[in-house]
């Protein structure tokens, strides 16, 4: 039979080009010629089973007395903008420097950005966009180191020298899980509390950021461990790491009990945690009596001195209480609808469910309206606390509402880089993957704070653009399809041209 070109789709979702020389039996003698995302690099492989099919034959006469001219031969083709861009981001955080130049850690590192998937596909991920990549075995050999905490504190130094740590820093701290595709615990991996309800063992990741967002530091815990008892070992490491003496870290109110900020204050640390009102305060008390009737304004402020510990060790704190008219329009609405529900179950209309405006006295039932009263007062209230001393309002409510940015951080670390589910059993292993995730996740939060552009749109952008090595006789010609204005600029600012 004619030798003949053909494409199947791979399991990765990406299209294979193929020439099939024979159909022997049920048996195909045929050429694996390369696999591609895209439209436009599926017609180039097309091409080039085209020059494979048709080489050494002679060119055609078509009886007009010129014969049909072969097309030039494609000798590799590559994403060498997208390439280049992220290389330069590689650099741009300090890892090129930290890595000690290790090139195996930027491909992996690099592969996962492009396209998170496992260590033994980021092999394929590399070859799609023409980067030769190295074998699986050398992986394997690398990934030991790159679990070693040496390799991780190293990179956490050059993380914290591209911020610029000093005494007035500011920490986001933050945690979350991972889980796995497993059963069985082994100490390490365990079943725990997970926000997403996830009965599959699992780990506790604590990460430390800047008020950016831009990863510092990554910690793995037991899957079983309390969150609020990460926070003091990472920050302990993370001081000693650097030789800060005093440190702000900025958490949400379930990660620091009373005695986690006694331990803070009591180890040098600041500390801006965001606080439960459970009844209404005495400055509010004191506004409602000179303002009968009035509703408080937008953004007004309260503020309470504070003493936490007892009179032998006290530790002078400041409450800051902001009211906002948009959290209490919603947190209105939610108490309507609350209350609505309350009365009917009070009413026999639908049966008594978990609701906290429900009083069950003995046998009776009703609605109880101290509660609601309390709740109403204290809607669109927020209640924000600090050692800090002498601070502004304004910079505690500011710095705690940057949280969102470590948040943004673990979203992107789970969908982008798909950092979960983990398949690794071994720890160095485990440790590995966390390590090239975390170095990960500082290149997409560099890229999209240096281009405004998310990760998953830019890469899908610079993908398409491909960079060709044409054979032209004795020449090798470089060709590549023009860049529109927009991406140029993109490309420009990663690489900070001016």
């Amino acid at each position: 039979m004619s030798p003949y070109v053909r494409t199947v789709k791979t399991a990765s979702g990406a299209t294979a080009v193929q020439v099939v020389w024979s159909n022997k039996r049920g048996s195909k003698q045929m050429d694996h010629i390369g696999s591609a995302h895209t439209a436009e690099d599926v017609e180039i492989l097309k091409s080039v089973a085209q020059q494979r099919m048709t080489a050494g034959q002679d060119e055609l006469d078509l009886g007009d007395g010129q014969p049909r001219k072969r097309a030039l031969a494609i000798r590799a083709s590559r994403s060498e903008h997208l390439w280049e861009a992220l290389s330069a981001a590689f650099r741009a955080v300090g890892l090129e420097t930290t890595s000690g130049g290790d090139e195996v850690f930027r491909q992996l590192v690099l592969a996962r950005v492009i396209e998170p998937t496992s260590k033994l596909d980021a092999i394929r991920v590399l070859d799609e966009i023409g980067i030769k990549s190295p074998s699986y075995r050398t992986i394997e050999r690398r990934l030991p180191l790159y679990a070693a905490d040496p390799w991780r504190r190293r990179l956490a130094a050059g993380f914290a020298a591209h911020v610029g740590l000093g005494p007035a820093t500011l920490v986001l701290y933050d945690v979350t899980t991972l889980y796995f595709e497993t059963d069985e615990g082994d100490g390490f991996r365990e079943s725990g509390f997970s926000k997403e309800r996830r009965l599959e063992p699992q780990i506790t990741i604590g990460l430390l950021a800047d008020v950016r967002g831009f990863p510092l530091m990554v910690h793995a815990f037991e899957g079983n461990k309390a969150e609020t008892t990460t926070m003091i070992p990472v920050l302990h490491q993370f001081m000693a790491a650097h030789r800060i003496p005093e440190v702000t870290v900025v958490a949400d109110a379930g990660m620091l009990s009373d005695g986690n900020l006694k331990a803070l204050a009591a180890a040098g640390l600041r500390y801006i945690v965001g606080q439960p009102i459970p009844k209404v305060f005495y400055q509010l008390e004191q506004w409602q009596k000179t303002h009968p009737g009035q509703d408080p304004v937008d953004q007004m402020i309260l503020t309470q001195p504070w003493a936490r510990g007892s009179l032998e060790a006290q530790q002078s704190e400041t409450i800051y209480y902001q009211y906002r008219a948009d959290r209490a329009r919603r947190s209105l609405r939610g108490i309507d609808e609350q209350i609505r529900k309350a009365t009917d179950a009070v009413a026999g209309k639908t049966a008594v469910k978990r609701n906290r405006f429900v009083r069950l006295e003995g046998g009776s039932k009703s609605v109880n309206r101290e509660l609601e009263a309390k709740t109403r007062t204290l809607a669109g209230w927020k209640a924000y606390i600090t050692n800090l001393e002498h601070p502004t309002p304004e910079y505690v409510i500011g710095a705690y509402h940057q949280l969102w940015q470590i948040e943004k951080s673990f979203r992107m670390s789970k969908s982008d880089l798909r950092a979960r589910p983990i398949f690794h059993h071994k720890r160095d292993s485990i440790e590995a993957h966390l390590t090239i995730v975390f170095a990960a996740l500082a290149v997409v939060r560099w890229l999209e704070a240096t281009t405004g552009v998310s990760i998953k749109q830019l890469v899908k952008t610079l993908r398409r653009y491909r960079t060709i090595d044409i054979q032209a006789g004795d020449q090798i010609v470089t060709a590549e399809d023009p860049l529109p204005d927009d991406l140029t600029e993109l490309l420009d600012r990663i690489h900070q041209r001016h």
